[in-house]
């Protein structure tokens, strides 16, 4: 069996946003019990990360460490079209994931206790998000 939707976000800006629940609720929606599925994000200034649900600070440390890594405006980049966060924010996408591939079961994502799915918004400003995801299973 087969199911595909998208889902959009209206992110705040760069920053995650805890994604887990309007999965399960696709996941539930689409009448499948078991089988694995793939979240892909339409964007190359946002990515998708499993990482930690519980304690916020391990999220807010990443986005330290990824403007450390990654800085606005370094005068490296030579693609600035949309202003000293664009190629930043481009370089976060590569060094992240697109898409996630998770198995689920009794309709809900298989996470581990302290998994979540989020999106990693890298731009500075708000964005409207698109994700499409594809359930395969029975």
């Amino acid at each position: 069996m087969f199911f595909q939707s998208t889902l959009t976000i209206k992110t705040k800006g760069r920053g995650t946003q805890n994604i887990s629940q309007q999965l399960n609720k696709l996941v539930a929606e689409s009448g499948m019990t078991q089988g694995t599925a793939n979240i892909f994000i339409q964007h190359t200034s946002a990515s998708l990360i499993l990482c930690e649900n519980a304690d916020p600070t391990v999220r807010r440390d990443l986005e330290a460490f990824m403007s450390r890594l990654t800085p606005d405006g370094d005068p490296l980049y030579q693609h600035t079209d949309e202003g000293p966060d664009d190629m930043s924010a481009h370089v976060r996408t590569t060094l992240t994931e697109s898409s996630l591939t998770i198995p689920f079961n009794t309709g809900q994502l298989l996470l581990g206790t302290w998994q979540g799915v989020f999106l990693w918004e890298h731009r500075t400003m708000a964005h409207t998000r698109q994700l499409v995801i594809s359930l395969h299973g029975a």
